[in-house]
């Protein structure tokens, strides 16, 4: 072979060569076993004594030997790789344009798209070079399919960045082939070849062999499929034909996975080929795998990774087996094999497995199994799976190797980075840099997720990021920033950091796009990753991809889009959206309607309102109040701190007061933390839709919120219960006080403060943190008060100290905050120093204040200064110099305040535990002091209020007495720990000594005690120091008798043995330990009961207390409000009892004060226990049950009657109960209810719990006596005791189609039918209602009964009742019809009604004769519903007619004649209800006029009419008066009239009735105040058709001339129709109103109308009108304006304004903007009023009524900053000195008020300046 001879030169002339050739070429490489068989006899003799002599030949042995050679064996490695190499390979994954393709040893190749075969890369430049090419390209997924097995070589070794190699491969079989020729081909060989034309009856397959053709038969192929041009085949040589010239193939897959290669097929290492299946021997066995011969005389190796697992052990020498071979290199002639059963027959074509899910998994607790050094080593997985990590992954890229250390380790971690099919193995990584990688294939990145990397690249389209080393995205150039940038290459630069967020994700094709726009990076709005997260309602932010007429389409994230119909982009008309939008643009869009299996999405860019972002930027945070959160710093204003929760970026505020529990710790706290700092353990506080989610930092709070134990309602809250909280708001009668969960209460003036409060602004601060105790709580409008006075709380009166640490503690983090910003001099200065350090001062210049600066070496870049006060008695001499020592030290100011007094820089003495010394404020701030410990040389700081609630104010050099607690502090850095009281020098009394002796009382000492006073709840006794004691009525008798007085036994001066218990608190009540720090304002408890107690133990209260324990009590007071029975246990035990826990009777509650006497014993049993931090309260009762349970009795209150259905019960214990009308007696009466009322006491049975405190009961006296035998109606408790043909009375429930609904008890009821329920026919069944009511009383027999459905039928036919009919004889009704009579009757019905539309006409006008006959008669009652709706249509014209002349209270007369007369006509009777329109529905009141708001309910008024049939004469003779009786009733006649005038002279008594109003509106028909009085009169009895007419007579009896008045009465009667008419009666009062009023003033009436009953609508409709109908009209655009802004419509009210503009007048746009921008500062967003008053003045900047106007709104609304430049900006202007002198006196006037003495002096500073420039000017 020519090939072979270029290869191996045997010297001479080249000829070409046939038969001989072959052998002799074979000859050539037998050559080389020889040789080799020759080395290793040379081997086997002792070599090393003939060293020297055969040195020369072995080094020429060598240089032949190294072809073909193998003595070690090694994994195939990338670097020994060479372009021609050839390789068996394994397609992985299949993309448009390439090919993934799995290598030997993990190796990882691609092929690219023009490598498949010369035909197929033609197709495609057709195809490239004419578009309209009809040759069709197959793609690359039809002709190679993952898991096929292929050959290739390798046609590129291309260096990528990063020192990567590209490994690119070739399948063209022109490269692969390229070593045979034609003649080496014989039958029984197996190649590999691509398609290279169909044709009709086979393929001809390009083999790559010049000079072969090769045809591969249809009928031969494997699959029935037909192949493409291009498709890889892996092929059998059946026959060659002329010395291989032509070729037939066969693709038989049985054949081709067993076709082994033979020493007759002639291969050569030359010809040799990947992918042959070869039988091999076993040459040598090695630690790293196997050396074998094949093909006689061949060498070749195989790895550990291609040992058969199974029999990896077991190989030995010369042992046979089957191998493939597995890589080639043409150079060296290496071989590699494998012996892997997948690689083998059966097997061979295509593996099953070639991918792996685990990719990318970390597993921990791996086990190195082999340790190959040069290769790499074998891993176990803890399930068993097999690994192998590579040599190179064993270590960090600049680590050296060590292979010890890795095998000294017993476990290992490590991450699956790729799967190697060829070796079906697992291939890892021990690298941990790559294990903790985040990002480490496409499929870890999400979409939506945040991302950060390095610019790669910058195209036109766009910018490339890479990720990591193999991650790498596109930011589109739209997405380039939240602009579409025309420059991109001035911002984006290769090695650039990005942060940006992932827009989409394409696995398959690992397509990353990529997202840079701020407004999406930062957006906290949820990410529409599919359709499905779209929902209803929701909020996103999107990109506009499309603007057209129609609207614009959004895009969200993957592939998610919408559309924004041009309806819904803004609240006006857009006539051209590409005007107003541009594609790139981000915008918040609102979902309208999602169809996700469709893929469509509406949007909405115009419903989008503040409120839905902040609920959608809450909504994925589970707020819970309490719950402990991270949050990070995003913007500081001026009020707090806007942050986000992390990890959920949840925004959220921390308002500046609640940073802490210390008013003078906020603001520096806020001052030091800057954006992007994280705050640790915050704490959340509230909710809601306008603020969204407030977060804490006050410790305090947070401390109560992680107890738990705080009320979470109103229901929740008791008097005398302690809550801590924070000034909401101060007032001048009080200040409010907020709690969490959204409580707040009120504490007046009075209950501020234990001293007298003149002023309530300087007490407290606004978000200072108090306790509160309450003292009233009003239920019905759900508002509490609360008392903030120490003397009556205990809550946190023993943390003053820890309060104090935690405030250092903060101002410790504010100065470490504040000093890590930055290496700035003046904080490292001031670091070095702290409170007591001495320092050299020199005396600088005196301040007016009195203060002197210094100068010191140490503090050179700060201002020291010394106080006027620490400068007493010292030369103060600019240039002394002086020893001084530090009293504060202030890091954001940069000042340090020192003392030069000398008594403070003197020496320190010691100090020791409880010495007590009188201390001197050096210095004080709004919490903290700093004090000098008299003559000691020490300084400390200390809390200066020792409650939260104090309000005491200290100056510097106050006197105090403090006690050494620790001479020096950890905790406050070294200093003295003190505790602290202020000497009692203005309010010493008498006692003061023997309360002194009193602090020295022991807990358990006994003494004598002499009695003082007896009182029924406890003994005054005074004690032997003359102290006054008390003895509790519990401590008197261990076991009193119930009934008796304990205290009684007792009398006034008797002397008695007691033992000291406790203390008790004089104002407070409440029961303290002995030891308590505030013992001066409690008296000692003592007790008489002969028990011991240890010395200084502490009475405690009892709390194993559980449900139905005894225990004795004693009453104390009768809540009557709360009807509750207070009742004392023992001193520190108090408890509760309901007046239904109390009484067995209904007569014992009309007096229960007497039911028990203050003192007496009584025998309780425990209820519950409440516990809170005050006290611990029991809830008792004295009727001997604690609980309820079924059968037994107990008093109720009746809570609420519920008409036709029973009473709704309030029972002891918190429970409830309803008494169902079958229940309410033995005997029914037919109105049950009737005697019972709310509030009224009742006497129940038990019956059954139906849930959780709930139950059902009866009133019935037969469950109390069971001996009852006088039962009338039994009680029905199941359906068994219904039997048929039973007498049984019940109630009427229901009457429907279905017939009549009887309750016959509480769980059943039965029906009865029509039919039987009268005799008498009627054509409307359902108007038996007209004639029985519901839960009347009726008599029923028994029908049947279904116990299986629990159905009973009943009659009421009085042939089975013996009762009357329902129906009265009176009505002259047909009785029903029976058997045949009955069927003869439907059949003259059914004829009838043919007949009835044919003399529809004549029946008309009969009917018309008839009612004028019968005008005065009785009404027909055998009459058609033709008849009667015409008699009823007749009836109400005439009405009508007759109430268009009537006055109001002629028609309500008149109304009830007629409805007497339509009972009588009970034919023509009609319901109210089907006639009258539907009534509108609202939710608000009915606002008159604002004087309305005072009316009072009015009674009823009963007026007795008295018939004429009642009128009788008296005919009895007059009885005759005594003289003194005539006068006597003369007297009494007077003073009726003198009491009747006064009362008609009194103005202020208001009507009570219509005749008062018919006398007043005599005299004052214009008033329109008194016709709405009259109206509203009749509205609070419900008479609304009596207003309508009341309404009616005012507008025809107020003159004309009072307009005001009659549009008075219009307003009136469109809010009536407004809240109890309909859109069409109000409509057409409103068209009669524009007709006799101004119409504008109607118009805005019935605008506000709608507006305030939120009908937003209608208003905004008719607001639309009016701009059209008065566009003239000033008010109008504003009164809109105000509306839309009310509605948060800022864009329309934009919109109106330009609309305004167009339609007014020139001189009425600048008012009309000011009034609009005015209105932007009230109701909607201040920067725009702010920028429409700035246009506005700088066109007319002489406007100064518009400048004062700009002043008030931003000395409301902005900030000082923002007032102090618009107040410059004012003075500089050119205008009169007076006017400007107005200026400058409300300047300074706002400095007086919030500025700083340098602001009021800088301002006056300018009034100077500005009259100099006046005169200066005027000199001129």
């Amino acid at each position: 072979m020519a090939s072979m001879e270029e290869d191996f030169p045997r010297g001479g002339a080249e000829k070409k060569t046939s038969g001989p050739k072959h052998v002799k070429t074979h000859d050539v490489d037998n050559l080389f076993e020889t040789r080799e068989t020759l080395v290793k006899k040379k081997k086997k003799k002792d070599v090393e004594h003939d060293e020297e002599k055969t040195l020369k030949k072995k080094k020429v042995d060598e240089e032949h030997l190294k072809l073909n050679t193998a003595t070690s064996v090694e994994i195939l490695h990338l670097r020994n790789l060479k372009i021609g190499t050839l390789m068996l390979g394994c397609v992985k994954e299949v993309s448009e344009f390439e090919v993934v393709v799995g290598l030997p040893s993990g190796l990882v190749g691609y092929l690219p798209i023009y490598n498949i075969c010369d035909s197929y890369t033609k197709i495609l430049n057709n195809r490239l070079d004419s578009e309209d090419s009809s040759e069709e390209v197959v793609p690359l997924t039809q002709l190679l399919t993952p898991g096929m097995l292929v050959i290739c070589v390798v046609s590129s070794l291309e260096s990528a960045k990063e020192g990567h190699v590209s490994l690119k491969v070739s399948i063209n079989p022109k490269d692969v082939n390229k070593v045979l020729s034609s003649g080496a081909l014989k039958p029984g060989m197996t190649l590999s070849g691509c398609v290279e034309s169909v044709e009709d009856h086979g393929y001809l397959v390009d083999t790559g062999i010049i000079g072969t053709k090769a045809f591969l038969p249809k009928k031969s192929i494997a699959s029935k499929q037909d192949l493409n041009v291009g498709q890889y085949v892996s092929v059998l040589i059946e026959e060659v034909k002329n010395d291989g010239r032509v070729v037939r193939l066969c693709q038989n897959p049985q054949v081709l996975v067993k076709a082994c290669a033979t020493a007759q097929h002639g291969w050569t290492l030359d010809t040799l080929l990947p992918g042959l299946l070869v039988r091999a021997s076993v040459k040598k066995v090695t630690p790293h795998g196997l050396i074998v011969t094949y093909l006689s005389s061949f060498t070749g190796v195989v790895d550990f990774l291609h040992l058969d697992e199974d029999k990896a052990s077991t190989y030995s020498q010369g042992q046979e087996v089957l191998a493939r071979v597995l890589h080639v290199e043409p150079s060296t002639r290496h071989v590699s094999l494998s012996l892997r059963s997948h690689l083998l027959p059966p097997g061979g074509a295509v593996l099953d497995v070639f991918y792996s899910e685990r990719i990318g998994e970390v597993v921990q607790g791996c086990k190195m199994t082999d340790l190959h050094y040069h290769s790499g080593a074998v891993m176990k997985m803890p399930d068993g799976t097999t690994a192998f990590v590579h040599k190179n992954l064993m270590k960090e890229p600049k680590e050296e190797f060590n292979p010890n250390r890795l095998l000294s380790q017993s476990e290992h971690s490590l991450r699956i980075i790729d799967y190697s099919p060829m070796e079906q193995i697992h291939l890892v990584t021990l690298r941990r840099s790559t294990i903790e990688m985040t990002f480490f294939r496409y499929q870890d990145i999400k979409v939506g997720q945040i991302v950060e990397g390095k610019v790669a690249g910058l195209q036109k389209h766009g910018v490339f990021v890479r990720i990591t080393g193999h991650i790498r995205g596109m930011i589109p150039r739209i997405h380039l920033a939240d602009v579409v940038l025309q420059n991109p290459e001035k911002m984006f630069f290769e090695g650039l950091n990005v942060k940006c967020r992932v827009l989409s994700m394409d696995v398959q094709s690992k397509r990353l796009i990529l997202t840079r726009k701020k407004a999406l990076v930062e957006s906290t709005l949820p990410i529409f990753q599919s359709y499905s997260d779209a929902k209803v309602g929701r909020i996103s932010h999107g990109v506009i991809v499309f603007v057209k007429k129609f609207g614009c389409i959004v895009r969200f994230y993957g592939e998610v889009k919408g559309l924004v119909p041009v309806g819904e982009l803004s609240t006006e008309r857009v006539d051209n959206p590409e005007g107003l939008f541009f594609i790139g643009q981000v915008v918040q869009a609102k979902v309208l309607r999602c169809d996700p299996e469709n893929k469509k999405l509406c949007l909405s860019f115009k419903a989008v309102t503040e409120g839905d972002i902040k609920v959608e930027q809450t909504e994925k945070f589970d707020f819970v109040v309490g719950k402990a959160v991270n949050v990070r710093v995003c913007r500081k204003v001026l009020d707090g701190l806007e942050v986000s929760i992390v990890p959920k970026e949840a925004p959220a505020f921390i308002p500046v007061v609640h940073l802490s529990d210390h008013v003078s710790n906020c603001f520096p706290l806020w001052m030091a933390l800057e954006e992007g700092d994280t705050i640790s353990n915050v704490m959340c506080l509230s909710k809601n839709k306008k603020k969204g989610i407030t977060l804490t930092k006050k410790p305090l709070l947070k401390a109560c919120l992680e107890d738990g134990n705080i009320p979470q309602n109103f229901s929740e809250l008791q008097v005398g219960m302690q809550m801590l909280g924070w000034v909401k708001n101060i007032m001048p009668y009080g200040v409010f006080i907020d709690f969490p969960h959204g409580l707040f209460g009120l504490a007046p003036k009075d209950a501020m403060a234990d001293q007298f409060v003149t002023n309530t602004s300087g007490v407290f601060d606004i978000g200072q943190s108090v306790v509160a105790l309450v003292t009233h709580l009003d239920e019905e409008k759900q508002r509490f008060l609360v008392s903030l006075k120490v003397s009556e709380l205990s809550l946190l009166e023993q943390g003053a100290h820890a309060r104090l640490i935690q405030g250092l503690k903060e101002r410790k983090s504010i100065f470490e905050m504040v000093s890590g910003r930055g290496e700035s001099d003046v904080l490292q200065q001031l670091s070095a120093v702290s409170l007591g350090d001495k320092i050299k001062v020199t005396v600088g210049d005196a301040r007016e204040d009195g203060s002197v600066t210094l100068s010191s070496d140490r503090l050179s870049e700060a201002t020291v200064l010394a106080s006027k006060f620490h400068t007493e008695g010292v030369n103060v001499t600019p240039g002394c110099k002086f020893s001084a020592v530090i009293l504060h030290v202030d890091p954001l100011k940069s000042e340090v305040h020192v003392s030069l007094l000398p008594k403070l820089i003197t020496n320190k003495k010691k100090l020791t535990t409880d010495s007590k010394l009188a201390a001197t404020i050096q210095y004080t701030d709004k919490d903290f002091a700093v004090i000098s410990l008299g003559d000691t040389g020490h300084l400390t700081i200390i809390l200066l209020q020792t409650h939260l609630n104090s309000s005491k104010k200290f100056s510097v050099g106050s006197q105090l007495n403090v006690t050494v607690e620790d001479p020096s502090s950890e905790e406050l850095g070294g200093l003295p720990l003190v505790a602290f009281q202020l000497p009692d020098t203005k309010h010493k009394q008498p006692k003061s000594k023997s309360q002194g002796q009193s602090r020295d009382l022991i807990l358990g000492e006994v003494m004598t005690v002499t009695v003082k006073k007896v009182k029924p709840m406890h003994v005054l006794v005074t004690l032997p120091s003359g102290t006054i004691g008390r003895i509790h009525v519990s401590e008197i008798e261990e076991s009193p008798a119930v009934g008796s007085f304990p205290t009684s036994s007792l009398k006034v001066g008797t002397e008695v043995e007691a033992r000291v218990i406790g203390g008790h608190t004089v104002r407070g009540h409440n029961f303290l330990p002995i030891s308590h720090p505030d013992y001066a304002v409690s008296i000692p408890e003592l007790s008489l009961l002969p028990r011991t107690l240890k010395a200084g133990d502490k009475q405690s209260v009892e709390t194993n207390f559980t449900p139905g324990d005894e225990v004795l009590c004693f009453p104390s007071t009768y809540n009557v409000t709360k009807k509750n029975l207070e009742v004392e246990v023992k001193p520190n035990l108090t408890g509760t009892v309901e007046l239904l826990a109390m009484i067995k009777k209904p007569g014992q509650a009309n007096q229960p004060k007497k039911l028990f006497k203050p003192g007496q014993t009584v025998s309780a049993k425990v209820v519950g226990v409440s516990f809170n931090r005050t006290q611990l309260r029991l809830s008792l009762s004295l009727t001997g049950m604690y609980k309820l349970e079924q059968g037994l009795v107990t008093m109720a209150t009746v809570r609420k009657v519920e008409p036709h259905q029973g009473l709704s019960l309030h029972l002891p214990f918190e429970n409830w109960g309803f008494a169902s009308v079958t229940d309410l007696s033995d005997a029914y009466s037919d109105n049950p209810l009737e005697s019972y009322k709310q509030g009224q006491l009742v006497r129940c049975y038990i019956l059954e719990e139906v849930k959780e405190r709930n139950f059902s009961v009866s009133l019935r006296p037969s469950r109390f006596h069971k001996d009852q035998q006088d039962i009338t109606d039994p009680d029905i408790e199941s359906i068994s005791d219904i039997k048929e043909d039973q007498i049984i009375r019940g109630y009427v429930t229901s009457i429907n189609d279905k017939g009549i609904f009887v309750r016959l008890s509480r769980a059943i009821t039965g029906r009865v039918q029509f039919q039987h329920a009268t005799k008498y026919f009627m054509n409307d069944p359902k108007s038996v209602s007209e004639y029985i009511t519901l839960n009347a009383l009726v008599t029923a027999k028994v029908l049947s009964v279904n116990a299986e459905n629990s159905h009973v039928n009943l009659s009421l036919l009085s042939k089975d009742t013996g009762k009357p009919d329902l129906l009265p004889k009176s009505l002259d009704l047909k009785l029903r019809l029976k058997g045949e009579k009955k069927v003869k009757y439907d059949e003259k019905v059914a004829t009838r009604k043919r007949a009835l539309s044919e003399s529809q006409q004549q029946d008309d006008e009969t009917v018309g004769q008839k009612i004028k006959r019968k005008k005065d008669e009785e009404c027909p009652v055998n009459g058609e519903r033709t008849e009667e709706k015409k008699t009823v249509k007749e009836k109400k014209k005439k009405k009508t007619k007759t109430e268009d002349s009537d006055s109001g209270v002629d028609v309500f007369f008149r109304e009830k004649e007629e409805t007497t007369l339509d009972k009588k006509c009970s034919q023509v009777k009609v319901k109210h209800e089907e006639t009258e329109p539907k009534r509108l529905q609202v939710r608000c009141g009915f606002p008159w006029e604002s004087t309305l708001g005072s009316l009072t309910p009015f009674a009823a008024v009963d007026d007795a009419h008295e018939s004429s049939e009642d009128e009788q004469e008296v005919t009895s003779k007059p009885v005759k008066m005594s003289r003194k009786e005539l006068k006597q009733e003369q007297q009494n006649a007077e003073q009726q009239l003198i009491k009747l005038e006064a009362e008609l002279m009194d103005t202020s008594v208001r009507p009570d009735s219509t005749t008062a109003f018919e006398r007043l509106l005599l005299s004052s028909p214009d008033s329109s105040l008194l016709w709405l009085q009259y109206m509203a009169f009749h509205l609070q009895a419900t008479e609304i058709e009596q207003a309508r007419a009341v309404a009616e007579r005012a507008l025809k009896t107020i003159s004309f001339r009072e307009e005001q008045e009659k549009l008075n009465v219009w307003v009136a009667m469109l809010n009536l129709e407004n809240m109890y008419g309909t859109p069409d009666s109000l409509q057409k009062i409103f068209e009669r109103a524009i007709q006799y009023c101004e119409p504008l003033p109607v118009y805005q009436q019935l605008a506000d109308i709608y507006a305030k009953s939120d009908k937003i609508k209608e208003a905004e409709s008719l607001y639309k009108n009016m701009v059209k109908r008065f566009r003239q009209e000033k008010a109008v655009y504003l009164s809109y304006g105000t509306f839309l802004l009310r509605q948060h419509q800022s864009d329309a009210t934009n919109a109106l304004l330009q609309r305004a503009l167009q339609s007014l007048s020139n001189k009425d746009h600048v008012d009309l903007i000011a009034k609009f921008a005015r209105l932007e500062f009230q109701y909607g967003n201040t920067e725009r009023g702010k920028s429409m008053f700035d246009k506005v003045l700088s066109t007319y900047p002489k406007r100064t009524d518009l400048w004062s106007v700009f002043i008030d709104l931003m000395v409301k609304h902005g900030s000082q900053r923002e007032v102090r430049e618009l107040f410059d900006r004012v003075i500089h202007l050119s205008v009169s000195v007076k006017k400007i002198k107005f200026f400058f006196k409300r300047y300074l006037e706002y400095e007086k008020t919030n500025g700083t003495p340098e602001t009021i002096q800088a301002v006056k500073q300018k009034a100077v300046e500005y009259v100099e420039s006046k005169g200066a000017e005027a000199a001129s």
